[in-house]
């Protein structure tokens, strides 16, 4: 397979589950969550993209199943029959046993987000982790997706047909071949049946080493230009977070990118941010020159009770000025419908 050697992996178990889900994920998490058995013999880490908001979503999925389900916390030993749920503004990591929170660089534009999660159970785990990556906008999880295959594991998708939103199953399943596509009504029995299943994956030694170095910089929060230098190429571009110099990361799809500062976004996250930087200033002109048209009116008034020559001046650029405040709101109007919105739970 083109992108680095193979090699065969023997499964023994798989005790590992990653589960990421956005827009309308509520529902699908509340779906899953209710079909895994009390005595579940595994793990199950969630990211849902809710930034730094506060969540009821452990309260609210452990009313749907007969599973445990809480927040994670620092430091905690992993325990097999339940559910973690990564905090507000908090990247989710495990490996070891144990669970790391991070508030490492933002990874497309969202903390906490699905592609770290992912890495960290591919590289640490291999062959026992099981990835799944329900409805969303966007593509977080796509390139998490692609450690998962490449080390071995097992790789489970909701039917895009039947989300609320579709974006991350597509790109996840242009990232890599799933084992399983499926309705999220049955979900929950896909991850019990890849539990036991004996299939093997091959395993992309070139891909883990890449993985290895980005999971070590969401865990330490440092990245540095020769870091960087190791997973990709140096581009043209800067960073929208922190306007660092951006690294495209890899050759194939998903198409990422890194900053020096530690920022990694996929080409999708970036175009829908660019999109909304670029709204902002459009409103941003918009009120300048409002305030300018504003100014003009407050100097012509002045004018007109002096008697000044410059009246006339003031009363002939009032006109274009409206014209322009009108063409740039439009811009604006136009510039946030293309944007699509997103929901917390």
């Amino acid at each position: 397979m083109r992108g680095g050697s193979y090699v065969r992996n023997a499964v023994k178990e798989r005790d590992v589950v990653v589960v990421a889900a956005s827009m309308g994920g509520l529902q699908a998490l509340r779906t899953v969550v209710a079909a895994l058995p009390a005595e579940l013999p595994a793990s199950i880490f969630i990211v849902m993209h809710i930034g730094s908001w506060p969540s009821q979503l452990p309260q609210l999925l452990e009313a749907s199943g007969s599973l445990p389900v809480a927040h994670a916390r620092d430091g905690e030993p992993i325990r097999k029959g339940r559910v973690y749920v990564a905090p507000p503004d908090k990247h989710i990591l495990i490996g070891g046993d144990t669970i790391v929170l991070s508030a490492g660089p933002k990874e497309n534009f969202t903390r906490p987000a699905a592609d770290p999660l992912f890495r960290s159970a591919a590289v640490n785990y291999g062959h026992r982790a099981i990835g799944v990556v329900l409805t969303g906008k966007l593509d977080d999880g796509a390139a998490g997706m692609k450690a998962i295959h490449a080390c071995g594991g097992y790789t489970i998708i909701q039917d895009p047909l039947t989300c609320a939103a579709p974006d991350m199953p597509r790109a996840a399943l242009d990232a890599v071949p799933p084992d399983v596509v499926a309705p999220v009504e049955d979900i929950g029995a896909a991850i019990v049946n890849a539990l036991t299943d004996s299939s093997s994956q091959g395993f992309n030694m070139d891909e883990r080493e890449r993985t290895a170095l980005e999971l070590k910089i969401a865990t330490t929060g440092y990245s540095s230009p020769a870091d960087l230098e190791k997973l990709g190429h140096r581009t043209s571009m800067t960073c929208p977070g922190c306007g660092g110099v951006v690294w495209r990361i890899g050759e194939g799809y998903p198409l990422r990118y890194r900053c020096h500062t530690g920022h990694a976004f996929s080409a999708m996250s970036l175009e829908e941010q660019q999109r909304s930087g670029a709204e902002d200033a459009l409103w941003s002109s918009v009120r300048r020159l409002e305030e300018k048209l504003l100014l003009v009116h407050e100097q012509l008034a002045l004018a007109e009770t002096v008697c000044s020559q410059r009246a006339a001046e003031f009363r002939a650029g009032i006109a274009p000025l409206q014209i322009a405040i009108d063409a740039v709101r439009r811009l604006a109007i136009e510039s946030a419908a293309s944007i699509p919105s997103e929901s917390v739970d």
